[in-house]
């Protein structure tokens, strides 16, 4: 018999064999279950070794495609923080195929009822490494966030048996759209295995976005059957086209939520050390979240899994970077956030990881959990701040035009601290959680009635604003009026400096019928309906995108040093004065910036020009030599001093 090289944890395959072995500080024993290959009857029950924190064992003759899962034995006492239950069949922590989804069962979570029956089978997986290169997206780019359902579900390119799969990601006319749109990255909403909310079966409902995890290397098999192999193979598809690949993970709390809830994995094996407790009180969850529990992310075993989990998507599939989601969960230590954490400092640590891109959700609902601009570098951050105070501006609100030249120089305010010259910003003006685009110039107020809960889920405040008509209308008028704010919108976002996000479906005017929660919502909700995109919105969307490429200050991570690079001017064609600037119904704002024009290879000047108000407006340009050349997506038209400007629209020109 011959051991494995590494002593890795979950199961690792030999020539003659597996080695399975599972972390449990507190378990009296664990046990290791053998399935037939339907996943149905058990074959063995092997007691697992204790060798110190670690239970090992070697069982001769498994092959890949083996079933298998744990049982732990210990004492079984919520009030002091232990859930050893020998009736549980667990999940391997460290699984990396299961061979069906998670559904939930009330079961689950009862002491002494069997969940043979109801547990998902690990399966044994031969892991096949790739050599990862360096990544293919670097900040300043374009992500465009993709949940896989959601987006492939009605494609009518997309064969039917791949809609809703990872694999119609490798599609030609998905990625034709991303190649159009000038994709950098694609960041894909979890596609490990999840489970549903206790309560969304008794309404039937199901999550549909998967953020409510049971295992963080695992794929979930109802979006990715193929396993990881299907995951390297879409994302080396993607990478032939020249675009990245990064995964949305969640590791700051699992499926088992509160202690009503189910024991399908950590709980059963070590909750104590697994979960955060309030001091002195070791059977009272934490829960930071919202969902019901909180990992405890500084403890060496989770951070070990966390590490572990990175390094596999790494190895095995070439991924380029992660997001993570409620990300200050994994700074957390018992004393609050520490931007110099272990677990935070350990991403950057290891040799694998180290090139990867980082992108940190930079809040949580704990105490002092907002923490945007106190992530470490090289961590890039969503700015939701940036969202807000856009929205806000476009809404009319008084007082914004500080703000907004702020988030369009990289929101220095923010990332700029301690000297910083750089820019960590993710700026966006939607994601999966909130109000699409279009809904977010369609409705004042959010419609979440088909969740079941009576429309109390989701931000109540949203920014937002509905153009005379509460959704829905066929009013030609509203309908114009809608499609200016989002070009205008779009266009503005795509001036910013810094690294950018939008949302699948957004360059296209998606709507989710004003729906801002709307994870349990797998239907045509939330189903991307590729037949009533706008075309044209899209096509303005990729010329925006096109003027980043061709205009590379806009991609530029160093914020502006002040003695020539900008210019804000003010609809005279001169520099802002401090009046302009405190004026709290100021209505345009120009921008005049140092760059290169990699159509011409020479350097020039480009100006943005942003007129919120809803008449036309007469502005002048900045005094140039040569003139102005207006940009639009027919092409360039040579303009000397002054433009008329439209209402709700944003203009850009370049020195000639």
């Amino acid at each position: 018999m011959s051991e494995p090289a590494t002593r890795s944890l979950g199961a690792t395959l030999t020539d003659d064999g597996a080695e399975f072995a599972v972390w449990s500080r507190h378990a009296d024993r664990i046990e290791l279950c053998l399935f037939d290959a339907e996943g149905k009857k058990e074959i063995a029950r092997l007691p697992l070794t204790e060798d110190g924190e670690e239970h090992r064992l070697f069982v001769k003759d498994v092959k890949h495609g083996a079933r298998y899962g744990f049982r732990a034995h210990g004492t079984y006492d919520p009030d002091r923080g232990l859930w050893f239950d020998p009736s549980k069949l667990l999940a391997d922590p460290y699984a990396r195929e299961f061979d069906r989804p998670f559904r939930y069962d009330p079961r689950l979570g009862i002491f002494g009822e069997d969940t043979q029956d109801l547990m998902p089978k690990a399966i044994v997986a031969r892991d096949i490494p790739v050599k990862p290169a360096k990544p293919l997206f670097q900040p300043g780019g374009l992500i465009y966030e993709i949940a896989v359902k959601p987006f492939t579900m009605l494609h009518p390119d997309v064969p039917e048996e791949k809609r809703g799969r990872l694999a119609a990601l490798a599609h030609p006319a998905v990625i034709a759209h991303l190649k159009r749109l000038r994709v950098d990255a694609v960041e894909l909403m979890p596609i490990t295995a999840w489970i549903d909310e206790r309560h969304l079966p008794p309404l039937g409902l199901t999550n549909g976005w998967g953020y409510n995890p049971v295992a963080f290397m695992a794929l979930d098999p109802r979006l990715v059957p193929g396993g990881v192999t299907e995951l390297r193979e879409t994302v080396a598809a993607l990478h032939a086209e020249g675009i990245g690949v990064i995964l949305d993970l969640v590791f700051n709390h699992t499926g088992e939520s509160d202690r009503f809830g189910p024991t399908l994995s950590l709980r059963g094996l070590d909750n104590p050390t697994y979960f955060r407790h309030q001091p002195a009180e070791p059977g009272m969850l934490v829960n930071d979240t919202g969902t019901g529990n909180t990992v405890a992310c500084d403890q060496p075993a989770v951070r070990r899994l966390i590490i572990d989990s990175l390094r596999h998507f790494v190895l095995h599939a070439g991924i380029d970077g992660f997001r993570f989601d409620l990300a200050t969960v994994i700074g957390r230590t018992a004393r609050g956030f520490d931007p110099e954490g272990l677990t935070l400092r350990s991403l950057f640590a290891d040799e694998v990881l180290q090139d990867r891109i980082m992108i940190a959700e930079p809040w949580d609902i704990g105490p002092g959990g907002y923490q945007l601009g106190n992530f470490p570098a090289p961590f890039l951050e969503w700015n939701d701040r940036a969202r807000d105070d856009l929205r806000c501006f476009w809404r009319g609100d008084g007082g914004k035009i500080g703000d907004l030249a702020t988030i369009l120089a990289g929101s220095s305010s923010i990332f700029g601290r301690d000297g910083r010259m750089q820019t960590r910003s993710v700026n966006f003006l939607a994601a999966h959680d909130g109000f699409t685009l279009m809904d977010l110039v369609s409705h004042e107020h959010k419609h979440n009635e088909a969740n079941g809960e009576d429309n109390r889920d989701g931000h109540n405040e949203n920014y937002s604003w509905n153009n005379g008509v509460e959704g829905k209308t066929d009013d030609p008028a509203v309908l114009a009026k809608r499609r200016a704010d989002i070009e205008a919108l779009l266009s503005t976002l795509f001036a910013t400096r810094g690294t950018l996000m939008l949302t699948a479906g957004d360059e296209g005017g998606r709507s989710q019928r004003g729906n801002n929660n709307a994870y349990c919502q797998d239907n045509d909700i939330t189903w991307v309906d590729w037949a009533a995109l706008d075309e044209e919105l899209i096509g303005h969307t990729a010329w925006l995108a096109g003027l980043r490429r061709r205009f590379p200050a806009l991609r530029d991570l160093q914020f502006f040093h002040g003695d020539g690079d900008i210019l804000w001017f003010s609809a005279t064609g001169l520099p802002m004065t401090v009046p302009d600037w405190e004026a709290p119904d100021a209505r345009f704002l120009g921008m005049a910036i140092e760059t290169t024009d990699n159509d011409t290879g020479g350097k020039t000047r480009l100006a943005v020009l942003i007129n919120r108000g809803r008449e036309q407006l007469q502005a002048a340009l900045p005094a140039a030599p040569a003139g102005w050349s207006l940009l639009d997506a027919k092409g360039q038209m040579h303009i000397q001093s002054d433009l008329t400007l439209a209402a709700r629209s944003v203009s850009f020109l370049v020195e000639n």
